[in-house]
């Protein structure tokens, strides 16, 4: 079995704000790594006002670049990035706030694209099969089920 490095508290605090500086995180991910460190809990809190009063944490903007990013490169829709920052334990407020960075034109455009692309890869001679298949693509990354019904509709008649 391998031994668990322990760290102390300037230790903690310097491979954290290395851990922010590579990628903006939210506050869970740094307190799963303070339980991956061994920290006491009652040092999670001193370390963690540390990093927000260095602007190394700082939920709203975590909350805006994964909504840019999730939305950019992995083209999900607004239900799954929402459901992805709930389980991050991000605010409304926050979610709200991150979900403004999504350019409607842009949001609709990327859609559509997606939308076709899948379409065309889908081979299914079975229309209400392939009806299927495209609904749940859809549904799965996160698109509001009015726009992909209206899109499986449209597309497969």
């Amino acid at each position: 079995m391998k031994s668990q490095k322990s760290y102390t508290v300037e230790q903690a605090k310097r491979a954290l704000e290395n851990f922010c500086i590579y990628q903006d995180r939210c506050h869970k991910e740094i307190v799963s790594k303070l339980y991956d460190y061994r920290m006491i809990p009652e040092i999670h809190d001193t370390i963690i006002v540390h990093l927000i009063e260095h602007n190394f944490l700082n939920e709203e903007r975590f909350s805006k670049s994964f909504a840019r990013g999730k939305f950019r490169i992995k083209k999900w829709g607004k239900q799954r990035i929402i459901r992805e920052l709930k389980f991050r334990e991000i605010s409304a407020y926050n979610i709200k706030s991150a979900l403004k960075e999504i350019d409607e034109k842009e949001y609709f455009t990327t859609f559509n694209e997606l939308a076709q692309k899948r379409f065309n890869s889908i081979k299914e001679s079975n229309t209400q099969k392939k009806r299927k298949k495209l609904a749940d693509y859809l549904l799965y990354r996160g698109w509001e089920s009015n726009i992909v019904f209206d899109k499986v509709n449209e597309l497969i008649k």
